[in-house]
This record gives structure tokens, sequence and C-alpha cells, in this order.
């Protein structure tokens, strides 16, 4: 993709018709919420939030993969990192979330061998460079990143490296959506929803939600015009009370998404429940390494026991997760919570919506 067709969607000028058309558009008090920590992101950053009307407001979802994943999950890596001859590969994002009693950080301080990793192909191939080592890859992420952790755990058994594995950490996203509703914690009148999850898996896996919920559903791209398009696109449907599932990013996503990457990921993965942090325990939102793969599976391997613990005490990332809250609400933000010193995943992840707040909200 060139730079002149990305700027065409960064145009001023195009941004400030369409929300001209928003404002003219919308009379009614709308909530509208991202299922994206990337377009919570981008929405600050371009200063999308300045140019709509006051009766259009922008809720953060459960879109941070850092941030949905629960704190039973980071004991668990914590745990893992402690283990003697263990190398612990993860994002960088992952590294400062605070645990119950430690972090990824402050263990590498005390010892740990905990290395930053771009991708689950740079932890293979440190397992190959350290074959004395086991290397275990923390596999957080939505159906993003889980074709590419497939295709590492397929590639592992293809080079027959036995000191690699992945700790299963994957969720998707539709049936986070379907939580969200059925929990009616918040008001929601229409979703943006995730372009880069969609690139994956269509627009036809987010049908069956969208119909049981009849309710406005658009999903759309990163840049300043993507997400205009996507709220003015929302703003009709409910005006005229006509809800739709559409698609504003045709130009990478399509209904059916990418077969190669869902097949990869469909023969490594298979359907579990997955447990994210403010939503709980999700029927069939998890991804689990099937048992043909279970040499890679970490926890198998390592049998760790799996903490029952609560959220920071006065952390609001859960509230924050689901709509209920915004960050300045949350009595720990910019007090005892802040970047460098994070009480939860929300402030430290680069997706997350306390740290978005912190950077670019003034108050």
């Amino acid at each position: 993709m060139t730079l002149e067709y990305v700027e065409g969607y960064r145009d001023p000028e195009i941004a400030r018709r369409l929300a001209d058309r928003i404002r003219e558009t919308n009379k009614k008090d709308i909530r509208l919420m991202e299922g994206c920590g990337t377009h919570t992101v981008s929405i600050f950053r371009s200063g999308i939030r300045s140019l709509l009307p006051d009766t259009v407001s922008l809720l953060s979802g459960p879109g941070c993969p850092v941030c949905v994943t629960a704190q039973e999950e980071i004991d668990v890596f914590i745990t893992l990192a402690r283990e003697k001859d263990v190398v612990v590969a993860t994002f960088g994002d992952l590294i400062r979330v605070p645990g119950s009693g430690s972090s990824l950080q402050r263990e590498r301080a005390a010892g740990a061998d905990v290395r930053i990793v771009y991708s689950a192909f740079d932890a293979l191939k440190l397992a190959r460079d350290n074959p004395m080592k086991k290397v275990v890859f923390l596999g957080v992420g939505f159906e993003t990143t889980a074709p590419t952790i497939a295709a590492t755990i397929a590639a592992a058994r293809q080079m027959k490296i036995k000191n690699f594995s992945v700790m299963p950490a994957n969720k998707i996203v539709p049936p986070a959506l379907t939580a969200l509703m059925a929990s009616g914690s918040t008001r929601i009148d229409g979703f943006i929803l995730p372009g880069h999850v969609a690139v994956i898996i269509g627009m036809d896996a987010f049908a069956p939600f969208f119909e049981t919920y009849d309710i406005p559903c658009v999903a759309a791209g990163f840049e300043p015009v993507d997400l205009l398009q996507a709220i003015w696109h929302l703003v009709k449907q409910i005006k005229g009370k006509k809800p739709r599932l559409e698609n504003v990013y045709p130009r990478v996503v399509t209904a059916a998404g990418n077969p190669r990457a869902r097949r990869i990921m469909e023969t490594v993965f298979e359907i579990g429940d997955g447990k994210w942090r403010g939503l709980g325990t999700i029927r069939a939102s998890g991804l689990h390494i099937r048992d043909a793969y279970a040499e890679f599976d970490a926890l198998r391997l390592f049998k760790p026991d799996i903490p029952d613990v609560k959220e920071p005490s006065g952390c609001a990332c859960g509230e924050i997760l689901t709509g209920v809250m915004i960050p300045p609400q949350c009595p720990l933000y910019k007090k005892t919570c802040t970047p460098m010193n994070p009480a939860g995943p929300c402030m430290v992840s680069s997706e997350g919506t306390c740290a978005a707040y912190y950077r670019y909200h003034s108050e």
C-alpha cells in the first residue's frame, strides 16, 4: 500500500466533511463502542472525539488482548518464569502487567530469563538456538495473532524442536461481544467492529451476534477517515432504525476472511471456554491447543497451579473494558496508577484505554 493511498484516509477535509454529516444526521444521545484497542488509540491520536457532537459518546470495549488477559493467567506466566531452565518469551506489553504479587519485569530483575520477542517465530528461534533451555512463548492475543502462533507450533513439529511450547491464552472476539450484550452492564447503541480481526475471520463470523441482538455493527479500518466513516454509518443506521452488519473496510475485509489463516488456526487450536478480565468465563471464547499438538502445550507440560485470584483492589480495569466506566472515574487513575507504576493492564498496554487517556486526554 503506497503512502499516497494511505494519505487519502488521513485527509483533513474529508474528515471534516464526515464529521459535519455526523453532526447533521445525529440529534439524539447515542453510545458507540469500539471493540479494538488499536481503534481506541487511533481515535485519541487523531482527535476524533473533538470532531464529534456531544450527542455521540465513544466507549472503549474489551479490544485490548493484554488488558483482557485474566489475573490468574498473569500469575501463571509469572510461575512459569520461575521454573528452572525456562526462558519465557513474551510480547513487550505483557512484561509490566502486575500479577498478584509480582510481574514478569520483577521476575527478570530477580534473575528469571524473560525475553521480549516480536513474534512467535522469534521465540521458536530462541528454542532452536538454546537447546538446553525450555522456551515458553506466552500466546496472548485475538484471532489476529492466533494463526501465526499456530503456524509456529506446526513449524516446531516439522523442525523437530522439542524444547518449545506455548502457553495458550488466545481469545476470540465475537463471543465476548455476545457476553457484553447479555450482561446488560451498560447501554450500547452500536459497535465499531475490529477491522484486523475481521480480516482473519470475515464478516460472516459476526453474523450470529448481529442476528441475535439486531444492533448496528460496522467493521472499520484504523485511519481517521475509516473511523469517521464507520461512525457516520452507525449514526445513519440508528437514526433510520435499520440495523445492519456493514463493512466499510472492504480494501482488506471480506465476507469469508482469510481461509488459509483460519485453516492453520483451526488445525492447531480448538475452541473452549476462555477467562476474560472484566467479563469472567465466556463459553467458547478461548483457543486451546489440540491433543494432536499436546507436546507444545505449556499447560500440559508444566502443569502449573492456576490460582483463584481477584483483580487488584480498587483497579477498575474490568469496568473500563466493559464500558461501565471511563478511566478518570477509576479511583486509582493518575494517583497510584500511572504508566510508570501501573495497577492494572489497561495502564500498561500500548492499546490500553487508561494508557490512551493518560497520554491523549486532557481533563
